[in-house]
């Protein structure tokens, strides 16, 4: 399939600094594709340098076939971009916004149809100001498609939405893609990542740890499932080793140099062998530990980003 984007060891340095730490990934013509990451993984100064706002330390990006160092202005005419934050003129209305913002491309969207398109057509007279999270989401979206662009990118599009803007959200951006557009996007929650992401690039400081479909990335785990456990007391060592034999043992919190965030809850994993929950339950009974909780649940990209840094996903 023909390549939208294609990044190739890309470094991305401010000062001591290493932002972007030998990058390279490809964007198929017509996917979704993700970058997942924690806050200060380099997920954002990667899509700038593809958008043509940074330049690369070192490295090559192209977009759409062109090297975005040698085409900025041809490559900015054809894609769309949605900041984490976008500053718009407070005394314009969104239709003026919109119409304004087409103005300054060669090909443009009317703003009626772009605003009947993420559901906002009955604001059109309003102010930026008049709206809620959710729907300046959805207008950010709106403004990143003046162009009738080939390309998306959306930087971190659904933070600090609660959950029902979140989903709408998820509509929209599942609905520009099937219009035939590429999006590239980064978030920082995996049920995201999970639900619409063709394709996902993990990344933790500056580094790619591994790129694949959702479903791929998590059958590569050995694990098929987590149990969470909370004690009565504190297991010793000993016990905790009494639970080995296909369960790898976490303790909750203690991940990344971090603090418990409670020193009886632990996480374990277990392999698919039918007997690894049923070692568990007898290995606790007999210590006499006092179960007071028990979670079991499937594994997540939660697990899978576990497995490759060590730590669970931070903000």
């Amino acid at each position: 399939m023909e390549s939208a984007v294609q990044v190739n060891q890309l470094v991305k340095r401010f000062g001591p600094l290493t932002a972007v730490d030998g990058v390279t990934f490809g964007v198929k013509k017509g996917e979704v594709f993700g970058i997942l990451g924690p806050n200060g993984a380099g997920k954002t100064t990667t899509l700038e340098i593809i958008e043509s706002l940074q330049k690369p330390t070192e490295g090559t990006v192209s977009v759409l076939g062109l090297e975005v160092q040698t085409h900025a202005t041809e490559i900015k005419a054809r894609i769309g971009v949605q900041l984490q934050a976008s500053a718009y003129y407070s005394y314009l209305s969104l239709k003026e916004t919109l119409a304004l913002l087409g103005s300054f491309y060669p090909n443009r969207v009317p703003p009626e149809t772009l605003l009947d398109q993420v559901g906002l057509l009955d604001r059109a007279s309003s102010r930026i100001s008049e709206l809620s999270g959710g729907q300046q989401q959805r207008f950010a979206v709106a403004a990143s498609l003046v162009n009738s662009p080939e390309l998306v990118i959306l930087d971190e599009p659904t933070t600090g939405l609660d959950p029902q803007a979140r989903r709408n959200l998820w509509g929209l951006i599942k609905e520009v893609n099937q219009r035939g557009v590429t999006v590239v996007m980064t978030t920082h929650y995996m049920d995201e990542a999970e639900h619409l992401c063709s394709r996902l690039a993990i990344m933790d400081h500056g580094r790619l740890l591994s790129v694949d479909t959702p479903s791929n990335l998590i059958n590569q785990l050995e694990a098929t499932y987590t149990v969470k456990l909370t004690m009565a007391e504190p297991m010793t060592m000993a016990q905790l080793r009494a639970l080995n034999g296909g369960v790898e043992v976490i303790q909750s919190g203690e991940q990344d140099g971090q603090e418990p965030s409670n020193e009886n809850t632990y996480l374990l994993r277990l392999t698919n062998s039918p007997s690894a929950l049923q070692t568990i339950l007898d290995e606790i009974a007999k210590a006499d530990l006092g179960l007071e909780n028990l979670q079991i649940t499937p594994v997540t990209l939660e697990d899978v980003f576990l497995d490759l840094t060590g730590a669970e996903l931070r903000d």
